[in-house]
């Protein structure tokens, strides 16, 4: 491919003697050799001993960045991926790198303008306001206790419970005063469909069977259980009144029907939202299908990384590791690679689509509205400008997030 480049370059001479020397010094640092204290043995002691080879592995470590650096500088290379690098040469007097560089491919555009791609107009149905409006009451609704009456769907039964297998007790499973939620599917089916009906203070067999994916040793296994009712709740939702929209957030409502406006208007900026999303895809599907690219496997390989780093960090701002993760779900590293491989294949073809528009378009941003922009943002997130730049990547990270949304904009317009 066009875009490989293998270069080789040798270090020798001093160059590789003061890094030889250094790899030395490293060593020698903790080294107790007997006749000498602890980080003083002579170098000529040190190599009878040890052998120049010793020093090699740190060597290398340390002439790699410099070689590398000096590769991409005199063949004015920007990679876009790792490199891969092999010693192919190495003793006393010099080492020979030979590096794998992989720089952007060639992107050949097709027509990008007047795709013919239909955005979607968004609409919003009485009965998606009426459910909204219920799910916003839900997570207001008070738990009581339910004075009369039996367990119904949507109720907390307080119960006590054991289970037999086989005429013997379930190993845990038993349990007192444990809250149910009917509709909750907590336990094995049949058993909260059970529970519906009953009132407090009713005892009740009921007579189950282990769903066949259930633990190896329990599925299809028969189950009894006995179930006593200790106390029923119920969710009471709240009024549709001034104090119910504050407690949303909704301190200038006063109405039901201006609520119900808000919540509208809610509705339809969401879904807005999503059809700008999937048109902006559908939009860099079809221009992506009419232009040509070669994308190198390490591209790709390179994203992945990425993909999996974004992704670990998301867990572990929920208190999981990707190990516990990968181990909760039966997966390994290799089957999440795999499975990403096509996603991170499209992130890539559509980065380099949005950047070739970019190049042909001939958009620059320049430093006062990235400037402005910077501005703008910080203000949105609620810190100062300097603090921004500094977690966002500097001006010219910016520069080419401009870039890049301006080039969007381009995408699938139609043509004059």
């Amino acid at each position: 491919m066009k875009n490989v480049h293998d270069i080789e370059i040798e270090v020798k001479g001093s160059d590789w003697e003061s890094i030889l020397d250094a790899a030395f010094k490293k060593k020698v640092k903790d080294l107790k050799v007997d006749g000498f204290r602890k980080g003083k043995c002579p170098k000529n002691i040190y190599l009878q001993r040890f052998g120049i080879e010793s020093l090699y592995m740190d060597a290398v470590d340390v002439a790699a960045n410099d070689a590398y650096t000096k590769a991409i500088r005199d063949n004015e290379l920007i990679p876009v991926c790792e490199p891969k690098m092999d010693v192919t040469e190495i003793d006393k007097d010099h080492v020979k790198f030979k590096f794998t560089i992989i720089t952007r491919p060639d992107v050949k555009l097709g027509k990008y303008k007047g795709l013919g791609v239909k955005k979607d107009e968004a609409k919003v149905t009485k009965k998606e306001i009426d459910e909204e409006v219920a799910r916003l009451a839900s997570r207001l609704a008070e738990i009581v206790v339910k004075e009369n009456g039996k367990v119904v769907e949507g109720n907390t039964a307080v119960i006590d419970f054991e289970g037999f297998v086989d005429g013997k007790p379930l190993e845990g499973g038993t349990g007192a005063n444990y809250p149910l939620e009917i509709g909750s599917h907590t336990f094995i089916p049949g058993f909260e469909e059970g529970i519906v009906g009953m009132e407090v203070g009713e005892t009740k067999e009921l007579n189950l069977t282990f769903p066949e994916n259930y633990t190896k040793e329990l599925a299809n296994k028969d189950v009894k259980f006995n179930v006593t009712v200790r106390e029923i709740k119920e969710r009471v939702l709240p009024e549709l009144n001034e104090d119910f929209y504050a407690d949303l957030g909704y301190e200038n409502i006063k109405t039901e029907e201006e609520f119900r406006k808000e919540v509208k208007e809610a509705i339809l900026e969401r879904k807005n939202s999503e059809i700008e999303n999937k048109y902006l895809d559908d939009v860099l599907e079809a221009a992506s299908k009419n232009m040509e690219i070669e994308i190198n496997p390490e591209i790709v390989d390179d994203e992945v990384h990425r993909m999996l780093n974004q992704f670990s960090e998301q867990l572990r701002m929920q208190g999981i590791s990707l190990d516990q993760y990968l181990q909760f779900t039966n997966t390994t590293h290799e089957d999440m690679h795999k499975q990403m491989e096509p996603e991170a294949e499209k992130r890539v073809k559509y980065r380099y689509l949005i950047e070739e528009v970019a190049n042909k378009e001939k958009i620059e941003i320049n430093d006062a509205d990235a400037d402005a922009e910077a501005e703008k943002m910080a203000s949105e997130y609620g810190v100062d400008k300097a603090e921004f730049l500094a977690h966002f990547g500097g001006l010219d990270v910016v520069k080419y997030d401009m870039r890049m949304r301006r080039a969007l904009e381009i995408l699938g317009q139609e043509e004059k």
